[in-house]
Order: structure tokens, then C-alpha cells, then sequence
């Protein structure tokens, strides 16, 4: 960590450490609020931010069944928020793999990776199973990062456990977080600020504990993706959303050196401004871009029932179709025992979909599965 860029407007201070080797000294961020000001001209900027998220919140607000949108949003965070850590699956094989999940047999098994992402799509709905507890704690974080880790190999995991061992974020070190004692001080006082009030905004105090929670980085292993975890509950319950529609982690991953050194400018010259107007201009993107998929994905439902009527489909279909958007993939033996019929039958009401586009089969599965590749081609994205 290059400690010459730290200026006089850095919000922290340099302690020395011997523990890592070659490196100097860690950093320790000051505790929240931020002695900070807000500038008069982002007011244009989060004018336009909250108008952008309560169109999206207003998409979700009236449907009857939320969820049919909301879990494809969910499976397209978790893509792009393992991307960022380097995690990249392609979307068949990691669906086939949640139809069909299996224990890592050794630390380079591929099924690291697609359980690692399987994780994060379960971390992503435990808030949601969670309401009736406290929901703003270390408590929660420990338990979000249990799931994220829950079965992966490796001896960097530790699920649901803070450090107790200095790390370092790069190699060479760009930045090197609080040592362990220094660090539960740290989350102490984090924890105090999540329940303190509001700081800026409704909108804008999720990115500062954003930044807070990243530069404490209080475990050896999935900071980044816990970090934006939070960061999507905070948004739902601070701006008081419906449901969890905005997720940041596309954003992010688009602009990934950005993200990383607006992140650094704070801590290095106080930059809190450039990391709001980053992350402002990111609501608005993120905002307009899930509505816009969020409509398609409205406009799917309603033209897989059209298709379906057209069959002649009775409600059985309409009911197995709906719950694609729940999971893209079935089984045939998935619907034997969840609607009590034969197997013939329920090959049948395969058949049926497949028949007027709905579904296509994996060809490599060990069952009869198939998926629904157009809610795919909605939600997902191929990453080379």
C-alpha cells in the first residue's frame, strides 16, 4: 500500500504493522458519520436517482405476484456480483448445476465457482426469511456471509466468522484494511451507525456503509460480495421499497476500475463526493435498466399464457409456466411430484411447452430437465 497517497484529507489514519510482509502500515477508517458536507450541486443528481427507483418501485408495487420478477433480478445479481470477484460461470451450466448440486471435491473442482453463485442467490432471499429478526446487525452480516461460504472449499472461507488474521486487498497491496483487535473497534462502531438515523439521505446512506463495510473488510474471504449484499438492504429498507428491485452489482461490474478507485478516493483524499455521484448516477442507470426488464419479463408472463391458451392449456400449464420465473429449469419428475401425476402426463405438459417455445431441453442432464431460455436471454449475461 503506496502511503504517500494518502493526503491530509484522508478519512482514517495510518497505523504501523509488521504481520504482512513488506507492507507498513494498515489503514483504519474514522467512524461514521463522515465529516463531510453535502455539496449543493448533487441535489439535480439525487432528485434524479429517487424519481428513477420509485419508477422502478412502482412496477412491483400493484402485481400479484411480485416474485415472478423479482427472483430474475435476484439470479442476475448473483451473476454479476460473482463476476466481480473473478467468479464466471456460464448461465446453462450454472443452472444445470442448481437443478443438479454437488459438494466440491477438492479446491480446483469447477463446482466452487457455480456453488459460489448458488450461494449468493440463497444469501440474497435469507433477509427476506429473516424480517421478523432484528435485521440491521453484525448478527445478519455473519449469517449473510455463513450462506455466501456455506460448502465451498477453501482455506480462506471461514463461513460466518470475522478475521483473526490481517489481509491485504491486491497483490502487490493496494490497500490494507484494520488488523484484527483494530477491527472489531471498527465493526463496533459500525454497527452503532446502522442504528443511529440518517445521515444524508435515505438514498445516499447505503453507499456510505458501503464504503465503510469494504474498507473495515472483516472477513478473509467474500467482503466484496457480502459488502453488496448489505447494500441492497439497505436501499430496500432505507428508501422504503416494496420489494429488493435495485440491485448495483451490474453497475459496478461495468465500471469496475471505477468502483474500485472512487472506493480508494475516499479513504485516500476524503473524496465523498466523486463516490456519491458515481453511485447516484448508477441508481439511475440500474433504475431504468431493471424496469426495462422488469417489463419484459411482465410482457413474457402474459405471452406464455397466450401461447398457452392457444394449446388449449389448462391451468396445470399456466401454474408450471408461472413458476419458471421462480427457476428457470424443471423436471419431469419435478412436476410428478408437485402436481401429483403420472409420469406420462407430466412429459406431456413438457412436451406441450416445448412444443410452443417455452422450454428446451439440456441435453446433458442426467434427468429429463429442460429450461426456459428466454428468461434467460432477459436476465442473464454471457461473460466471455
Amino acid at each position: 500500500m503506496n502511503i504517500e497517497k494518502f493526503g491530509p484529507n484522508k478519512t482514517g489514519q495510518l497505523i504501523e504493522i509488521t504481520e504482512i510482509p513488506g507492507a507498513t502500515h494498515s489503514f483504519i477508517p474514522d467512524p461514521l458519520p463522515p465529516k463531510w458536507s453535502w455539496p449543493t450541486n448533487l441535489w439535480p443528481l439525487l432528485k434524479d436517482a429517487s424519481v428513477a427507483l420509485a419508477r422502478l418501485d412502482e412496477v412491483g408495487k400493484y402485481l400479484p405476484n411480485p416474485e415472478l420478477l423479482m427472483n430474475p433480478l435476484r439470479d442476475r445479481e448473483a451473476q454479476q456480483s460473482s463476476w466481480l470477484e473473478g467468479t464466471i460461470t456460464p448461465v446453462r451450466e450454472q443452472l444445470l448445476f442448481e437443478v443438479e448440486p454437488k459438494l466440491p471435491s477438492s479446491d480446483t473442482d469447477p463446482a466452487n465457482e457455480f456453488r459460489e453463485v448458488s450461494n449468493y442467490k440463497r444469501a440474497l432471499r435469507l433477509h427476506e426469511e429473516l424480517r421478523e429478526e432484528p435485521p440491521l446487525s453484525l448478527r445478519l452480516i455473519r449469517e449473510l456471509h455463513r450462506v455466501l461460504m456455506e460448502g465451498v472449499r477453501g482455506r480462506n472461507r471461514e463461513p460466518g466468522e470475522f478475521r483473526r488474521l490481517p489481509v491485504q486487498i491486491g497483490d502487490p497491496p493496494r490497500f490494507i484494511p484494520p488488523p484484527p483487535d483494530r477491527m472489531m473497534i471498527c465493526l463496533d462502531q459500525f454497527e452503532k451507525s446502522l442504528h443511529s438515523g440518517i445521515i444524508c439521505d435515505p438514498l445516499v446512506d447505503p453507499f456510505i456503509f458501503h464504503y465503510q463495510f469494504e474498507a473495515i473488510h472483516p472477513f478473509r474471504d467474500g467482503n466484496g460480495r457480502v459488502g453488496r449484499l448489505l447494500l441492497s438492504i439497505l436501499i430496500e429498507k432505507w428508501s422504503q421499497l416494496s420489494g429488493q428491485w435495485l440491485y448495483m452489482s451490474s453497475y459496478f461490474a461495468s465500471t469496475k476500475a471505477e468502483y474500485q478507485d472512487n472506493l480508494l478516493g475516499i479513504s485516500t483524499d476524503g473524496n465523498w463526493e466523486g463516490w456519491i455521484e458515481y453511485c447516484l448516477k448508477g441508481v439511475i442507470i440500474e433504475s431504468e435498466e431493471s424496469r426495462k426488464r422488469c417489463a419484459q419479463l411482465r410482457d413474457l408472463v402474459d405471452d406464455y399464457r397466450r401461447r398457452i391458451a392457444g394449446i388449449g392449456g389448462s391451468s396445470r400449464l399456466s401454474s408450471i409456466s408461472d413458476s419458471l420465473f421462480n427457476f428457470p429449469a424443471i423436471r419431469v419428475t419435478d412436476i410428478v411430484g408437485d402436481y401429483e401425476v403420472s409420469f406420462p402426463t407430466a412429459r406431456k405438459y413438457v412436451d406441450q411447452l416445448v412444443a410452443v417455445g417455452i422450454l428446451e431441453e439440456f441435453p446433458d442432464a442426467k434427468q429429463l430437465t429442460f429450461y426456459a431460455p428466454e428468461i434467460l436471454a432477459i436476465t442473464h449475461v454471457e461473460i466471455d
